[in-house]
């Protein structure tokens, strides 16, 4: 058995008992990436030698009772969209393709002070807009389960990586479902944690009021290990949020008894295919039979979380990307006359075709004359949707629904019509616009083999009630290793 088929829990645990080294751990990855890169292109950047030094030192810390996390020593990927010092960050564009920061993201950093051993940095949809992995300037990431099909994006390249098992584990950020539907799509588990919960210093903007970096794993263990490493207050990041306590793990109990499940309606109608809703239903079913209380409700105004969120990530995006012009960092065209010539000439070269597209929409919508028609229309929806969801944890405890209403389609099928694209995450989008958490886990396959995903949402800072339904769901089924882990 591959030491990368292991869990990150079981691997720190037997780095922990000298059963085996970082070093050794560091090295089966860079293997298994060397194997399988050609195939699944979930890295952008592999620093061998950095790697390898690194696993040397954390050893040696290991040894001496520096770092003693239960992650300590364990391989991990970073999405590109991370700053991390001295290591190429491109967010997978052109425009960045030769920006090596000075300074390290703080989730990114919080692992590093658990002993955590950063392969690398991984594949994404070009500034996280996309839900395939296909908008990326480095190539279209595939899916491990099969490679015809994508992983799902915006962070597909963690999700493929971890499902690939060329990790034991990733980080990936959320801005409208871009862990939980990857992660749905390539058999894996993910968290989106509440908004302000983990510090988005560093991490390059996208929807700065959505984005929130979270865990990917392969199982439910893992990612609250995860989430208590990297979550915490930062002063550096103003939507940061003081937690009284960061104890994720406590809440990984086979327990369910009382606990109250609502099933939106709203998420089971047109749209979702037949094998999706089967299998998320037979989830529910298992969770009322260990004892949880489920019942379906109306959650309403489902059908405006689209328009709302692509009008507010949109206009977001327009103001966060206005930075990169050629001027100060990364790519700057080499023909050019004046200044102005140069950004927009800079700007067209540099970016891709959805990321115009969506720095387009976002001018438009928060123009003289459009601003109160679409942006502020947006922005009170965002605050009904809130309400929608408050008015149902009055009720519930966990909502549960897919993460998304199809598995992975075929590589061409979504780029080619962006409507179909965005449509894809109608179950995943309402979670970021009301700032709450929500967690995706594997919960079947269809008759392609390819992974079905269950998602659960919780209220503000309840991540502990979605990760102790989701691993009272989990000792129900195996985990299953797609056909590329081997």
């Amino acid at each position: 058995m591959s030491l990368m088929s292991l869990t990150a829990v079981e691997l720190g645990k037997k780095i922990k008992a000298k059963e085996v080294s970082a070093v050794e751990a560091a090295q089966a990855a860079l293997d298994a990436i060397e194997k399988k890169e050609a195939t699944v292109n979930s890295f952008v950047t592999v620093d061998k030698e950095k790697a390898l030094s690194r696993a040397r030192e954390v050893q040696a810390g290991i040894e001496s009772g520096i770092y003693t996390n239960p992650l300590a020593g364990v391989p991990v990927a970073i999405k590109d969209n991370m700053c991390t010092d001295g290591m190429l960050t491109t967010c997978s564009s052109k425009i960045l393709g030769n920006f090596v920061p000075n300074y390290t993201s703080e989730a990114v950093l919080n692992l590093v002070k658990a002993g955590a051993v950063i392969l690398g940095k991984t594949n994404m949809d070009e500034f996280a807009m996309g839900s395939t992995t296909e908008t990326s300037a480095f190539g279209a990431t595939k899916n491990p389960w099969n490679p015809e099909h994508v992983p799902g994006g915006s962070s597909g390249g963690s999700c493929a990586a971890v499902a690939a098992e060329e990790c034991s584990y990733a980080l990936g950020s959320d801005t409208g479902g871009s862990i939980r539907q990857p992660s749905s799509f390539c058999g894996v588990t993910g968290i989106k944690p509440t908004y302000g919960s983990v510090s988005r210093y560093g991490l390059i903007a996208y929807g700065s009021s959505l984005d929130q970096i979270g865990p990917v794993a392969k199982d439910v263990t893992d990612c609250a290990t995860i989430l208590e490493v990297i979550a915490s207050y930062d002063k550096k990041d103003s939507t940061s949020v003081e937690r009284k306590e960061y104890d994720f793990t406590s809440a990984l109990q086979d327990d369910v008894k009382g606990l109250k499940i609502g099933i939106p309606k709203d998420y089971f109608g047109e749209g979702l295919d037949t094998e999706v809703k089967d299998a998320v239903l037979a989830a529910a079913k298992e969770l009322e039979k260990k004892g949880a209380v489920v019942e379906e409700f109306d959650l309403s105004l489902v059908e405006y979380a689209i328009p709302a969120y692509y009008v507010i990530a949109c206009a977001e995006a327009s103001s966060n990307l206005a930075r990169f012009d050629g001027v100060k960092y990364g790519y700057r065209t080499e023909d050019f006359n004046g200044l102005h010539n140069m950004y927009k000439k800079t700007r067209s070269e540099g970016f891709g075709t959805e990321v115009k597209r969506r720095i387009m929409l976002g001018s438009f919508v928060l123009s003289s004359g459009y601003y109160d028609a679409y942006y502020l229309k947006a922005l009170r929806t965002k605050a009904l949707i809130k309400q929608a969801f408050d008015k149902a944890f009055e009720k519930y405890d966990v909502i549960l629904g897919p993460a998304a209403p199809t598995t992975a389609p075929r590589i061409g099928e979504s780029l080619s019509d962006p409507i179909k694209m965005y449509l894809g995450d109608i179950y995943t989008i309402s979670v970021n616009l009301a700032g709450l958490p929500g967690i995706s886990l594997p919960c079947g396959l269809d008759a392609k083999g390819l992974p079905i995903g269950l998602q659960l949402i919780g209220n503000c800072f309840e991540e502990k009630k979605i990760i102790r339904a989701a691993y009272a769901f989990e000792q129900t089924r195996e985990f299953v290793h797609s056909p590329l882990s081997e």
